[in-house]
C-alpha cells in the first residue's frame, strides 16, 4: 500500500464536514456498492471548504479523503480541472480493481461544483478573454471549443445533464450522465476546465411535461425549440456570466447577423446541418453574448478539423434522437413517463374518414402525426394520410394527401423579433424548406395568435410543431402551429 494511500486511510481529511450543505455530489452506490459524497463551499472564484462521506471499500474513503485535500483553498477553476487521474496519482497510483474510486469521487466533485455554480455560489471577476464554450460530448461542440483554444482564448466548459432514465439508451443522448462524464473527459483531455449543471428538475417541468401535455392534447410538440429558448441558454448564459466568460460558444451550425434593430439568427451555411430553426426563440440581448463559430463551415470540414487536433470525437457517430427518447419510441416513453398526463390519449379509439365513417382502430392518439402516412393500420384503393385528431373523442381523422392541402396557417401563441410585415416565409418543421407566405403587420412582440397566407399549398402542418418565421435567411419570429 502506497504511503499516501496509508495516510489519507489514517487520518481523512475532511469526513464528515459539510455533510448537509446544499452543494453535495454523489457518485456510486448499486451494483458495485461503493459511494462517495463530495460537499464543497464555494465563495467568489475559490472552494473554501470541502469534506468527505464514503461507504463501501478503503479506496472510496481514500480518494474522497484526497479530491478534499486537492480542493479545498483552490481556485474554483482549478478543481474544475481535476481528472480521475489526478485523484488517483495523489493516492500514489491505484491497482485496476481500486480504480473505479477515483472515478467515483472525481464524479461527486464536479456533481458539488456544478451545483455550486447553478445556484449562484460562483463569481469570478469577467475577462474580455474568457470563453464558455457547450460541450456535448460530440464532434461539433469538440470543434468549437477548439476553435476557441487556437483563437488564445481561456476556454471553460458546461454540460447539461438534462435527463436520466434507465429505459433510454444514455451512450446516445447529448445530455445523460453518461454523455456528462464523456464530455467531461473531453474537456479535460483538451486542458480545459469543466462543469456539470444538473438541470433535471428544470427539463422536466418546462419541457418534458409540456411535450407530454403537448401530445395528450392532440399536437406533435417540438421540445428541442422549447429546451433551447427555456433551459439550456437561460442557464448557460447565466453561467457564463458568473464565471466572468464574455461570450458563449455552442457548435450550433447557425449564424449571427445585425440589422438596424438588433440581432438575429441567421441560417447557417451548411443547408444539411443549418439548425437556425431550433434557435428560433433566442432574442437579440441573448444573441449579443452567443457565439456559432460552425455557422460558416460544413461538416465535413468541422470533421476535418478536429481530425487536425486529433480529438477523439472526431468520428464520433451523430444520435438522431431527442435526448429523452434515445433508444426508446414516444409512445413507450409516454407509458413509462406520462401516468395521468397521457390518460385517453393512450387508450385505443376510432379512425374514421372526414365524414366520421369509422374505418378501423388506433392503440393510441398520441402514435399520430398530422402528415403521417405509414404505420396508420387501415386498407383502403388509395393511400390514407392523417389529417388531424380529434383529442376529445378520441379519434384520428384519415383522408387522401390532397386534403391537406392549406395555404392559410394558424400561429397561437407567437413572438415576432420584428414587425409582422418582415416575416416573408415560414418553416413548419425542422429540416423543411422555407415557404413564403405573409403575416399582418402588427408589432414586435408576443401575440396570442397569427395567421400565415402562404403563397403555395403546404401538407401536413402539424399542430404543436414550431412554425419559424423567416426573413431570407434571417429568423424574425416563431409561433406554435394551432390545430385547425
Amino acid at each position: 500500500m502506497a504511503d499516501s494511500l496509508r495516510d489519507h486511510l489514517e487520518s481523512p481529511r475532511g469526513r464528515g464536514v459539510l455533510a448537509c450543505a446544499p452543494h453535495t455530489g454523489a457518485a456510486g452506490g448499486a451494483p458495485c456498492g461503493d459511494i462517495v459524497r463530495i460537499s464543497v463551499r464555494v465563495e467568489g472564484d475559490r472552494v473554501v471548504e470541502a469534506g468527505f462521506e464514503a461507504g463501501g471499500c478503503a479506496a472510496a474513503r481514500a480518494a474522497g479523503s484526497a479530491t478534499v485535500e486537492m480542493v479545498e483553498g483552490a481556485p474554483l477553476l482549478d478543481a474544475a480541472s481535476v481528472t480521475p487521474a489526478a485523484i488517483a496519482s495523489e493516492l500514489g497510483g491505484l491497482s485496476p480493481v481500486a480504480a473505479h474510486a477515483a472515478d467515483l469521487a472525481a464524479d461527486a466533485l464536479h456533481r458539488a461544483l456544478g451545483l455550486a455554480a447553478r445556484d449562484g455560489a460562483a463569481s469570478i471577476t469577467p475577462d474580455p478573454g474568457r470563453t464558455l464554450v457547450a460541450m456535448s460530448g460530440g464532434v461539433d461542440s469538440a470543434a468549437a471549443a477548439q476553435l476557441a483554444l487556437e483563437a488564445g482564448e481561456q476556454v471553460l466548459a458546461v454540460t447539461l445533464e438534462l435527463w436520466s432514465d434507465p429505459g433510454t439508451d444514455g451512450e446516445r443522448s447529448c445530455c445523460s450522465p453518461q454523455a456528462v462524464t464523456g464530455a467531461r473527459a473531453l474537456a479535460h483531455g483538451m486542458g480545459i476546465p469543466h462543469l456539470t449543471l444538473d438541470l433535471r428538475d428544470q427539463f422536466r417541468t418546462a419541457v418534458v411535461d409540456d411535450f407530454l401535455a403537448g401530445y395528450a392534447a392532440g399536437g406533435t410538440p417540438n421540445p428541442c425549440v422549447r429546451c433551447n429558448g427555456l433551459v439550456r441558454f437561460d442557464f448557460m448564459l447565466a453561467l457564463a456570466r458568473r464565471l466572468g466568460a464574455a461570450r458563449l460558444v455552442t457548435g450550433h451550425y447557425a449564424r449571427i447577423a445585425g440589422d438596424a434593430e438588433g440581432l438575429l439568427v441567421q441560417a447557417g451555411v451548411d443547408p444539411v446541418k443549418d439548425q437556425s430553426y431550433v434557435l428560433a426563440r433566442l432574442t437579440g440581448s441573448e444573441l449579443e453574448r452567443l457565439r456559432f463559430p460552425l455557422g460558416e463551415l460544413e461538416k465535413r470540414r468541422v470533421r476535418e478539423l478536429a481530425r487536425q487536433a486529433g480529438l477523439p470525437v472526431a468520428e464520433k457517430r451523430e444520435s438522431q434522437d431527442l435526448c429523452f427518447l434515445a433508444g426508446t419510441g414516444t409512445r413507450d416513453f409516454m407509458r413509462r413517463h406520462g401516468g395521468g398526463t397521457v390518460g385517453a390519449a393512450a387508450v385505443s379509439g376510432d379512425i374514421v374518414d372526414r365524414d366520421g365513417r369509422v374505418l378501423g382502430r388506433h392503440g393510441g392518439h398520441q402514435g399520430f402525426t398530422v402528415g403521417q402516412r405509414r404505420g396508420i393500420g387501415v386498407s383502403a384503393r388509395e393511400p390514407l394520410y392523417v389529417l388531424s385528431k380529434d383529442a376529445r373523442r378520441n379519434r384520428v381523422v384519415v383522408g387522401p394527401r390532397a386534403a391537406l392541402a392549406t395555404r392559410r396557417v394558424g400561429l397561437g401563441p407567437v413572438r415576432l423579433h420584428r414587425r409582422g410585415a418582415a416575416v416573408q416565409a415560414v418553416r413548419v418543421r425542422y429540416g423543411a424548406p422555407s415557404m413564403s407566405c405573409a403575416a399582418a403587420d402588427v408589432r414586435a412582440g408576443g401575440h396570442a395568435s397569427l395567421e400565415l397566407e402562404l403563397d403555395r399549398e403546404v401538407r401536413g402542418a402539424a399542430p404543436g410543431q414550431t412554425a419559424c418565421l423567416m426573413r431570407g435567411d434571417l429568423v424574425v419570429g416563431w409561433g406554435t402551429i394551432a390545430g385547425g
